[in-house]
């Protein structure tokens, strides 16, 4: 059975003066998830939310939360993000010198555990922590702001479906940075299962439904 894709919109992205109207909006449109990108200035240059956020969406929606933190040391706040709510909790491998453990915590706290790579960052280094991974999350661009230009990692996603057509990993695969109907196509025909996307949703000319009724109609269009 072909997993169906899943669209998380990528919060960075929302009127934050209307936070809890637009989740509501993006829900009724069909969303699936909801992202919230978590950034300490450090790792990436951008400064952004934490845990007071992802328990401001708990209360607005029963969506699951899709957390990427983007931060260093992140095992410091696992326990954090749990109990504010969180769903699904990926960290960075970049970021992580034991990231089994990571994981492992992660999964104790009774979410499941997703591993991001950079742009620059080969998938082989997940090889290792396959059978801990609920998600591997491809960044398309350089993490730290919305609106970055996209690259097209179509090997790397492909390398990470072929692992779980093997057998060797049961984790979906979710593509971030650049999603848009020009964009989601290829990475869905590469192999992704979540599209992560902000300026394509929240910022559409034509309002939160417009943007995901796009990207879905996008990839409607995938020859068989």
């Amino acid at each position: 059975m072909t997993q169906p894709i899943l669209f998380s919109p990528s919060i960075i992205s929302a009127d934050f003066t209307r936070l809890g109207d637009q989740l509501k909006e993006a829900e009724q449109a069909g969303a699936d998830w909801f992202h919230i990108d978590v950034m300490d200035g450090h790792f990436v240059p951008n400064l952004t939310m934490g845990p007071f956020i992802v328990e401001a969406c708990r209360r607005a929606t029963s969506l699951p939360l899709d957390v990427h933190l983007m931060i260093e040391a992140p095992e410091r706040l696992l326990s954090a993000f749990a109990d504010a709510g969180a769903n699904w909790l990926t960290v960075h491998q970049e970021t992580c010198p034991h990231l089994h453990r990571t994981l492992e915590t992660i999964r104790g706290l009774g979410m499941k555990a997703g591993a991001s790579l950079n742009p620059s960052t080969p998938a082989t280094t997940l090889s290792e922590v396959l059978s801990s991974l609920d998600l591997v999350l491809i960044m398309t661009v350089d993490p730290g702001f919305s609106g970055g230009k996209y690259i097209p990692l179509l090997d790397k996603i492909r390398t990470v479906r072929a692992w779980r057509d093997k057998g060797l990993t049961s984790a979906l695969i979710a593509v971030d940075g650049g999603i848009a109907p020009k964009t989601a196509p290829e990475v869905v025909q590469a192999g992704a299962d979540v599209l992560i996307a902000a300026s394509a949703i929240f910022k559409h000319s034509e309002g939160i439904r417009a943007g995901l009724q796009s990207l879905r109609a996008s990839i409607q269009r995938i020859p068989a």
